[in-house]
């Protein structure tokens, strides 16, 4: 009875597997909603714009770009976590989607459980930046002068709970610095009072401080990122000065709602890393410093796991917890 029972299952089985392989080979049949979890115009914007352009052509189906800014991505996760998984609707995630935020803020939606990874696109690193009248030419001196001046020193960030904020957080607990959080509302004002003196030092990612780093009125002393970034190569990163392990990126990629078929899942990683690996995309999106990064759906969903485990950990080490 086993043995037929067994027989008998077989060729479900069989067309289980001949079901999804149609599909994928289907799929996509209409155009594509991209949700982009910022106004249109900007960085993000413009990576999904630069990536879904290629994709489409790809997969032979237009992509539809959906600009949902407003509540810090939290409109667009909603959105793209309640849209059926049929992999017709995706959203350009990043690090504050899926990464800073969930670790700072309650937020109406698991960044893990949620979601289904398609793939990464790729990252920006964050960089030390210090005042051009801080007496120190590089990392070590900077060290050292913080170190004798404990909480004479102030950083600015983007707000309270954002990447910058965190990063150089993490900066502080590896090296035993002591110095003073000034939150912002963005970055351009946090630049500003950087460069009038107002505050001494700064983790922003590149792509914003880059036209402040070539035009001489910041000093980069560092960058996060296991190799030196090819726009700034002369900048060492965290791991040659030491700080093994230390990892802070602004990031990309692209998820869905949870439970998109595995098929289909496997279509969109593989057309969206054949895009990603293209020999001019790289040059394209160094525009906003961003190199390509592409991963596999597992490869992704871990690095999303990984990213929400490391801010978590340290906004409860910090007490850093918003209140929205």
């Amino acid at each position: 009875m086993q043995r037929r029972a067994f027989s008998l299952a077989l060729p479900s089985v069989a067309l289980l597997g001949l079901h999804g392989l149609a599909r994928a080979q289907s799929f996509p049949a209409r155009p594509i909603r991209y949700i982009v979890p910022v106004s249109a115009g900007g960085g993000s914007d413009m990576v999904g714009r630069t990536v879904t352009e290629r994709w489409g052509k790809l997969l032979n189906q237009a992509f539809v770009v959906d600009n949902q800014g407003g509540g810090g991505g939290v409109i667009a996760s909603q959105a793209t976590a309640r849209a059926p998984a049929d992999g017709y609707t995706l959203m350009q995630g990043y690090v504050a989607t899926h990464g800073t935020s969930p670790a700072t803020r309650k937020l109406p939606y698991d960044a893990v459980k949620d979601f289904t990874p398609i793939g990464m696109i790729g990252g920006t690193p964050n960089v030390l930046v210090i005042n051009v009248d801080v007496p120190a030419k590089g990392f070590t001196q900077f060290i050292a002068h913080a170190k004798a001046n404990p909480g004479k020193l102030s950083y600015g960030s983007a707000g309270q709970g954002s990447l910058t904020h965190l990063t150089m957080e993490l900066f502080k607990a590896q090296t035993g610095l002591e110095m003073t959080h000034v939150p912002y509302r963005g970055i351009a004002p946090a630049f500003t009072d950087l460069l009038g003196g107002q505050t001494q030092a700064m983790f922003p990612g590149l792509a914003a401080a880059m036209q402040y780093i070539k035009s001489g009125r910041v000093r980069a002393i560092a960058v996060t990122g296991k190799t030196r970034h090819p726009q700034i190569p002369e900048v060492p990163t965290l791991e040659e000065l030491g700080l093994a392990g230390f990892d802070a990126m602004q990031w990309y990629g692209v998820v869905g709602p949870a439970g998109i078929p595995p098929d289909v899942v496997q279509r969109l990683n593989e057309t969206l890393n054949a895009v990603l690996q293209a020999p001019d995309m790289g040059e394209k999106l160094s525009i906003e410093a961003i190199q390509p990064m592409p991963m596999s759906s597992q490869e992704f969903g871990d690095y999303i796991r990984a990213d929400v485990a490391r801010w978590t950990q340290l906004a409860r080490e910090k007490n850093i917890q918003l209140d929205n």
